[in-house]
């Protein structure tokens, strides 16, 4: 190995969240990543590049990951150190979050197509990887992120990212729009959002009145798009 590439390995061996590789896996990792230097200030990636295709190691250095709030504003949401940068989590509809990981100081980031890291160090396809994590931590991630929604959106913006969040577990397409598959009570709604079921019952009302939902007996409607647009308005405000 070339004494670059040997110098990368003993900066990979370092790396907390990588150290359970092991020396055969951290050589091949090291021959197979790009590096790069970064200047402070410098992005190292953004909301446009696909991060299914490449993971980010930071060798050397401190970056932070940031995101647009509803004014526009950068928010910083973490700090990073040296070792394997968090991957962005997944989009939620109406929300454009504009995430970017950028240097504090400078840095040294390794580049490893993601297909490749994870054949290294789970022996997998990249496919079969994301289908399992997915199975097992997706839904957590929506969570998650709705939550961390709630803290700045009114009722009536967390109702819509609610009723969305379960049109893409329960939602069925028709002509008029997204049928949820199951009937929504305005019990458990008030749960998901925080609310009393007369509140959720209200907001509700008003979504319907502005043909965003429609009802039909027990079973809901969605028109996303419309819902998408609601709550992106109200991002703008």
């Amino acid at each position: 190995m070339a004494p670059k590439r040997l110098l990368v390995a003993r900066k990979l061996k370092g790396l907390r969240n990588l150290s359970w590789l092991t020396a055969s896996q951290l050589a091949q990792l090291a021959l197979t990543m790009s590096v790069s230097a970064i200047e402070k200030r410098g992005i190292i990636f953004d909301h446009t590049d696909d991060l299914e295709v490449s993971a980010y190691i930071l060798l050397a250095g401190v970056a932070r990951i940031s995101c647009s709030n509803r004014k526009g504003q950068r928010a910083l949401i973490m700090m990073v150190g040296p070792g394997m940068i968090p991957c962005l989590p997944p989009t939620t509809a109406g929300v454009n979050y504009n995430f970017r990981c950028e240097a504090i100081t400078n840095c040294e980031i390794g580049t490893v197509r993601m297909n490749k890291l994870i054949r290294i160090s789970l022996g997998a396809k990249a496919d079969d990887f994301h289908r399992m994590a997915h199975n097992c931590m997706g839904r957590w991630g929506a969570v998650h992120m709705r939550c961390m929604n709630f803290m700045s959106f009114s009722l009536g913006e967390r109702l819509a990212l609610t009723l969305l969040e379960l049109s893409d577990e329960f939602g069925m397409r028709d002509a008029q729009g997204t049928r949820l598959g199951v009937p929504v009570r305005h019990s458990d709604l008030a749960q998901l959002v925080g609310a009393s079921r007369p509140r959720v019952t209200e907001h509700l009302a008003r979504l319907e009145r502005d043909r965003l939902v429609i009802r039909q007996g027990r079973q809901l409607v969605l028109l996303a798009d419309k819902l998408q647009n609601f709550i992106g308005s109200a991002n703008r405000r």
